[in-house]
């Protein structure tokens, strides 16, 4: 069965094009499942107890699960879906804590974009955002993509 992709092609990005996904709240489920899939069972995560100590005052979801979420939340919008070659270069910065009941979604802005046809496509640079329920970014950085080109 041959794949018909959903997603945006090299050449349908623009430089300032916006584009934002839908949210997702945060579980203890997601948690409990990252640190299994990882194997990083930091108290942060997993202990409740021991998290009350922190300056936090609770578990905080791990940074790079909110990371590979806002991924996978621009793959179900579909502009990235089908058409994504290769995620080149992710420069990120983790500027607050995620909690359980949390709930994020991602804008990302084209800041860049470089044609490389002898890898059938293009570059795509986008500046990401992942914003909570309260409009404030708790990580952001640039995602530096490899996308299919129309044929």
């Amino acid at each position: 069965m041959k794949l018909i992709p959903r997603g945006m092609y090299f050449e349908d990005f623009t430089i300032g094009q916006e584009l934002s996904t839908a949210a997702r709240t945060i579980t203890e489920t997601d948690i409990i499942n990252f640190a299994g899939l990882s194997g990083d069972f930091n108290f942060i995560h997993t202990n409740a107890e021991a998290a009350k100590e922190t300056p936090y005052g609770q578990r905080i979801a791990h940074g790079m699960l909110i990371a590979s979420i806002a991924t996978g939340l621009a793959i179900q919008q579909g502009f990235i879906d089908g058409t994504t070659l290769a995620f080149r270069e992710l420069t990120w910065k983790f500027s607050q804590p995620v909690f359980i009941g949390d709930t994020v979604q991602v804008v990302v802005k084209v800041i860049a974009t470089k044609a490389v046809p002898k890898l059938g496509g293009g570059l795509v640079t986008f500046e990401a955002h992942v914003i909570n329920q309260r409009d404030e970014a708790v990580q952001k950085g640039e995602w530096k993509m490899l996308m299919k080109g129309k044929e």
